[in-house]
């Protein structure tokens, strides 16, 4: 894995503490990670449409989607992702509180690549990122121009 360019994140949440755990999580990894971060479902679209001030910025690798956002909802991003031809190879992975049947069923009708809850506790947070990352990056083979 040396030389080569860093592994892209956008982190789509709203919840600060969230985003420097997950933040915290990624900087202790193996592999070299750069983490991007929308605070809501609107800004994540600009983000991976490269519009406005994201005009510059690189196209993730992974995407780590929170559902409960303001502005536009994780539901709507994760449409929007999958019915875009450019966007809809990013593989998604949908990272909430949220342990309701009927929200895992709508994401994965949307073709969420996969549905994780968050745990409330740090050690197992960085634990579920961590096996993220690994699955990924290390397990999964994904097409040229995704990663």
């Amino acid at each position: 894995m040396q030389n080569r360019k860093p592994i892209e994140i956008l982190l789509v949440e709203d919840n600060p503490g969230d985003v420097r755990l997950t933040k915290e999580a990624l900087r202790e990894a193996k592999l070299s990670t750069r983490m991007h971060v929308a605070y809501d479902g609107v800004d994540a679209l600009a983000f991976l449409r490269r519009e406005g001030v994201y005009a510059e910025m690189p196209r993730p690798d992974l995407i780590l989607l929170d559902l409960n956002l303001p502005k536009k909802g994780g539901r709507e991003v994760l449409a929007e992702i999958k019915a875009d031809e450019h966007l809809r190879r990013i593989p998604v992975v949908i990272l909430t509180t949220s342990q309701a049947e009927q929200d895992i069923i709508e994401t994965y009708n949307l073709h969420a690549n996969a549905y994780v809850n968050k745990p409330v506790d740090l050690d197992q947070f960085a634990k579920v990122v961590k096996s993220i990352e690994d699955f990924w990056f290390e397990i999964v083979r994904l097409p040229f121009g995704v990663r």
